[in-house]
């Protein structure tokens, strides 16, 4: 639709510019909070304002061209996407992670320490081209209703409360006026709300110390094979390739990720920390191809191998936001509510958290829910809590991320965390349960500013020394006790389609993540400070703080079943049984003729 045509639309009712939520930025973040309110919210009036054209540019593209479980649960089921993710992106074989073994050679695979995954996730993911994905949903969102604004926003009226917010959209030479009960800033670094509001945190000092910087590039046409010649069968039971694949050294980690089959394309880029490597040494193209060269002989050959779609160079990463869902009806998602690191693709995760908070928030206000803003409140709270986890993962990266051995035990470490209770909390949706919220903010700064400080400072200890702890390989099952692996989950939510609100047993995944944390906690010690770190008191109180969380979470899990004892695991498998009853075979056909 152009400027004319909108103008003309617009001006045949003064209702037409009245919404329930207005959502600044048409990027991933805002079509996906569209999509998924237009779904779930019934004769909600939205309206998606972008200056970008619908037909994206090829160079419109930005770091977060991929995902893990979370978000391919919200993309594929949330939002209803999981045919056309097949049909058009990368599939996502989990996440590998590489170490040179001797800085001057890094030609091939063999020259590296490897942490590989070795199967296909148990929840499929992809990678995305964004551009792609971002101009396909636009439409789709365009066809369920929502109605999109291509201009510019020039200002915003973030009245107090409830009261009517005017956003003011420059469309051509005209001046067009929206009116919303809700607004969204989805539209990134540009900041609406951020600067208008002084929401927005830049200062190292206040992100753990994380001051860093990026470049990236793209290339088509690339010899595959200069990275693996496919044939492992003594490795893997999926591809190598289609992982998103991590490249260490000291000061900085490289992704690689394929973001197209036909054109063979692929993104590479760098998180640099600028105490280690200084910008001017990595912020141009040819630069960066040097970096590359001299440092991941491997991947300089690839690039080499393609030809060049296009490099950006972004001097500051991280930031984070002091509130994302306001009393005042406003809200920050996705890159313009914070970002710390690409690292483990935790992006569209922590959009996916915020996207549904959102959605559950302007539903309970719309309908006049009592407990509305009581929920506005817990989850504003969860999601900044969340970012602050976010933050603490990339916490002293500067320093680590080229020791390979403690750097495989910190992957390990997080993975626990992720795969015991991140992941099912999602899929049960209990990160919308006020209960569970109230509680889990209780334990997650815990965490955050006892456990996780004191062995990422330990881990500091390690590097310092240039000691070595061997390897934890994160995807293996013979490194603790048993058959545990972090990729193990412990309610059967995926085989008995638990996928409904609170029917995963969060608590499961809770009492033996507990459990097998103070257990990695205690080798740990042993391997990295011997018996004198085992017997810390310090050491014994995360210890038992761990065993007696685990414990907690097994009353937990006893009250959750007693509760839902006569809850389907699944409605739809529920009424398929309940039909069954009427089953009767009939040994007949139809021929189809007339």
């Amino acid at each position: 639709m152009n400027t004319t045509q909108v103008l003309e639309k617009s001006s045949q009712s003064v209702n037409q510019h009245d919404y329930d939520v207005v959502i600044m930025g048409a990027g991933f973040a805002g079509i996906c909070q569209a999509r998924h309110l237009m779904l779930n919210i019934p004769n909600i009036k939205v309206a998606l304002v972008d200056f970008r054209p619908e037909e994206r540019a090829v160079k419109d593209m930005k770091i977060g061209e991929s995902m893990v479980e979370v978000a391919a649960l919200f993309i594929c089921k949330e939002l209803g996407l999981h045919e056309y993710m097949i049909e058009n992106h990368t599939p996502k074989a989990g996440l590998n992670f590489h170490w040179p073994k001797q800085a001057e050679s890094t030609d091939q695979l063999d020259d590296y320490y490897h942490v590989w995954s070795n199967r296909q996730t148990a929840i499929a993911s992809f990678h995305m081209n964004r551009s792609k994905f971002e101009r396909d949903v636009l439409a789709m969102n365009k066809e369920m209703g929502v109605e999109f604004y291509n201009g510019r926003v020039v200002d915003v009226d973030l009245t107090e409360g409830d009261r009517l917010k005017t956003i003011k959209v420059k469309l051509g030479e005209e001046t067009l006026e929206l009116s919303a009960k809700h607004v969204v800033d989805a539209a990134g670094r540009n900041f609406i709300i951020g600067n208008k509001t002084d929401n927005v945190i830049t200062d190292p000092n206040k992100l753990y110390g994380l001051n860093t910087g990026s470049a990236w590039v793209r290339v088509k046409n690339i010899d595959r094979t200069l990275f693996d010649q496919g044939y492992a069968p003594d490795r893997a039971t999926s591809s190598s390739y289609y992982a998103t694949n991590h490249f260490f050294g000291q000061g900085h980690w490289l992704w690689m990720i394929p973001t197209d089959r036909e054109s063979m394309e692929l993104s590479i880029g760098i998180i640099h920390h600028h105490d280690v490597i200084p910008t001017q040494s990595i912020n141009t193209q040819e630069k960066f191809y040097a970096f590359l060269k001299a440092n991941h002989k491997i991947l300089h050959n690839l690039v080499e191998s393609g030809e060049d779609i296009d490099f950006h160079y972004r001097p500051k990463v991280a930031y984070k936001s002091k509130e994302m869902f306001s009393p005042d009806n406003w809200y920050v998602i996705g890159d313009a509510a914070y970002i710390f690191d690409a690292f483990y693709s935790y992006g569209t995760t922590t959009i996916a958290f915020a996207i549904e908070g959102v959605t559950e928030i302007v539903r309970a206000k719309l309908a006049g829910e009592a407990d509305a803003e009581t929920k506005r409140s817990a989850y504003n709270k969860f999601n900044l809590a969340y970012a602050e986890n976010v933050n603490h993962l990339i916490r002293f990266h500067d320093k680590q991320l080229g020791h390979a051995s403690v750097m495989s035990w910190r992957v390990y470490f997080e993975y626990m965390w992720w795969f015991g209770v991140h992941v099912p909390m999602y899929v049960g949706k209990w990160h919308l349960n006020l209960t569970f919220v109230n509680k889990f903010l209780k334990l997650m700064p815990a965490n955050m500013k006892g456990l996780f400080v004191d062995v990422y400072d330990q881990f500091n200890q390690i590097v310092d020394r240039g000691g070595n702890i061997g390897l934890m390989d994160a995807y293996r099952a013979d490194q603790l006790i048993g058959d545990y692996s972090p990729l193990n989950h412990f309610d059967h939510f995926l085989e008995n389609a638990q996928l409904e609100p609170l029917r995963c047993n969060v608590f499961a995944g809770m009492k033996h993540a507990y459990f097998f944390i103070a257990l990695w906690y205690v080798k740990f010690q042993w391997k990295g400070f011997g018996l004198q770190g085992v017997l810390n008191p310090r050491h014994i109180y995360h210890f038992f703080r761990l065993l007696n969380l685990s414990f907690q979470a097994v009353i937990g899990e006893k009250i959750y079943r007693s509760k839902t004892k006569h809850l389907p695991k699944n409605t739809d498998t529920e009424r398929m049984r309940l039909e069954f009853h009427q089953y009767r075979y009939q040994p007949v056909w139809q021929s189809g003729s007339k």
